[in-house]
């Protein structure tokens, strides 16, 4: 799967480590939910992190169709809560 977070480029990530996402995800969705904002920016930041650790970043120069787009580091919580649909950030 192609992921592209906004503001930094795409990564090439296996579905293997969606189980490990889903549980950043859900956690996110929680506190999305709350408005806990200190949570929300521990959590994004985790989630993201994860995703440039497991996946494999693309080159710059490569534009492959994203299947899932993420918010940037500084995004705000209705940033992200406008992206959201019910299932989540990360597909169940």
């Amino acid at each position: 799967m192609i992921v592209r977070i906004m503001g930094e480029g795409q990564v090439k990530l296996a579905d293997a480590h969606f189980t490990e996402l889903n549980a950043l995800d859900d956690e996110l969705f929680t506190e999305l939910e709350s408005g806990d904002e200190e949570g929300f920016r521990r959590t994004l930041g985790a989630l993201l992190e994860a995703i440039r650790r497991l996946g494999t970043p693309l080159p710059d120069d490569s534009l492959e169709p994203s299947e899932l787009i993420l918010p940037s580091p500084d995004a705000t919580l209705d940033e992200v809560r406008a992206m959201l649909s019910d299932d989540g950030l990360i597909p169940g």
